[in-house]
């Protein structure tokens, strides 16, 4: 691919800035339906109706915190996988050019999902530590009840940030419940993505008698359509697998707002925030319903949200490796460097 790292951040991050403002109301949704004060916030005690006036107000709250973490953090994402995958695929052995591309001090034969799920998990890894304060205070700004008709008050998120000032590092409470959920997820989306990916750019090909040249206009059809395709139905499996363990996320990022009488409480019921403890009180007291809460919306914004973000990230990185390309073509400088030195991709 002739792409170089600064193509990959551009391209990612302008995907997920992008998706962020069509997506987030679906998850502002998703986190009100997993809250464990869903009942009595959102519905009607006495008729158990649905109280949609207050359930559906203030979808976009707390979005700015999400939007500022979101660039960097996809940006690292696309990096460290494309990379990392990169480097797995020229040190394999099945590569015939891997004595010339291998960087790495070994080969290996590893099969091509799991390179994909080494780049992916290593990648979240990253991505995560950047992510968690913003979903800390997104989840918990979701949580407030708006006080006008207008969501896009920045005043909610800094009402909530003010309760993280005696104690900051509570912004990291649910880093390892949000690896946790987010390792098994893109362990299954990402090879099941590539795999469908793959197998969608062959199947057209072949339906549409196309060589192996193919003009731009096809290239991104493949790169941007069909990448968004393939991306939505496989982030809607992994949306529904991983559902119990995004519950039990929620439920540990929204204490993290807790007062700290709430806290003491929780203390005096013997009540553990830790993420095993707090899936077997989902369990107990809400059975294998509670667990799987808010999974149909988290599959739906997820097919859409996803669909879009690696669509839009391929067709970003498909016009800047074009501009790139005819670029250096144009100054008869078309190689392995591009001219401002970027290792390319």
């Amino acid at each position: 691919m002739y792409n170089t790292s600064t193509d990959i951040w551009v391209a990612g991050a302008f995907a997920a800035f992008t998706v962020d403002f069509l997506v987030y109301p679906l998850d502002t949704l998703k986190t009100r339906i997993q809250s464990p004060h869903y009942e009595r916030l959102y519905k009607n005690l006495a008729t158990g109706a649905i109280n949609r006036t207050v359930l559906f107000r203030g979808l976009y709250q707390g979005i700015w915190s999400v939007v500022l973490a979101t660039i960097p953090s996809s940006g690292a994402f696309f990096t460290t996988y494309e990379a990392i995958k990169y480097t797995l695929n020229a040190s394999s052995k099945s590569n015939p050019e891997s004595s010339k591309t291998n960087v790495l001090p070994f080969t290996h034969s590893l099969p091509t999902p799991v390179i994909h799920s080494i780049a992916s998990s290593s990648a979240e890894l990253v991505s995560c530590f950047i992510l968690t304060p913003a979903e800390v205070l997104k989840q918990n700004a979701q949580m407030v009840s708006a006080r006008g008709p207008s969501s896009w008050n920045q005043s909610i998120t800094l009402q909530v940030l003010s309760k993280f000032r005696p104690n900051p590092f509570r912004l990291w409470s649910g880093y390892t419940a949000l690896v946790a959920r987010n390792l098994p997820f893109t362990g299954l989306q990402f090879p099941m993505f590539e795999y469908l990916r793959t197998h969608m750019i062959e199947w057209r090909r072949e339906r549409k008698g196309q060589s192996a040249t193919s003009s731009a206009n096809d290239l991104l059809i493949e790169r941007a359509g069909i990448t968004s395709v393939a991306a939505g139905l496989a982030g809607s499996v992994a949306a529904v697998v991983t559902t119990p363990i995004d519950v039990i996320k929620t439920r540990i990022m929204l204490s993290a707002g807790d007062s700290e009488e709430q806290r003491r409480a929780a203390v005096r019921q013997n009540r553990s925030r830790g993420a095993w403890a707090v899936g077997r009180q989902v369990w107990l007291e809400e059975g294998m319903k509670g667990l799987f809460k808010g999974g149909a919306i988290r599959a739906c914004w997820t097919a859409v949200g996803l669909g879009l973000y690696l669509g839009a990230y391929e067709g970003g990185r498909f016009y800047l490796e074009n501009r790139r390309k005819e670029k250096d073509i144009a100054r008869g400088k078309l190689g392995l460097k591009s001219e401002e030195g970027e290792a390319v991709i």
